[in-house]
């Protein structure tokens, strides 16, 4: 399974009914494991960012999916990245030209 880092700004209307951010995160969280997607870790931050989410899916576009399902409803922005763990990284390392 491809492992994602999305990091989550709420949106003026996200932080207006903040007090439902969690209730929004555990339904979004059903939602997501049943297209596919697994939520390993999701956090609240404070900083530049509101919030960070670590997942699993099988390919780039069932987390796209899920993302957008995310961000579409208003709430918050997402931005994501494809995170490869040790192991990975050691396959892209071997793969590379010399």
């Amino acid at each position: 399974m491809a492992k994602y880092v999305t990091l989550i700004r709420f949106t003026e209307q996200g932080a207006k009914s903040i007090g439902d951010t969690c209730k929004r995160a555990a339904d979004f969280k059903s939602k997501a494991q049943q297209s596919g997607v697994t939520i390993r870790d999701m956090f609240w931050t404070v900083g530049a960012v509101d919030g960070m989410l670590i997942y699993e899916a099988s390919d780039d576009e069932t987390a796209t999916t899920a993302m957008l399902a995310l961000s579409s409803q208003g709430n918050v922005r997402t931005e994501t990245c494809r995170a490869f763990d040790p192991s990975e990284m050691e396959q892209i390392l071997k793969s590379r030209p010399k």
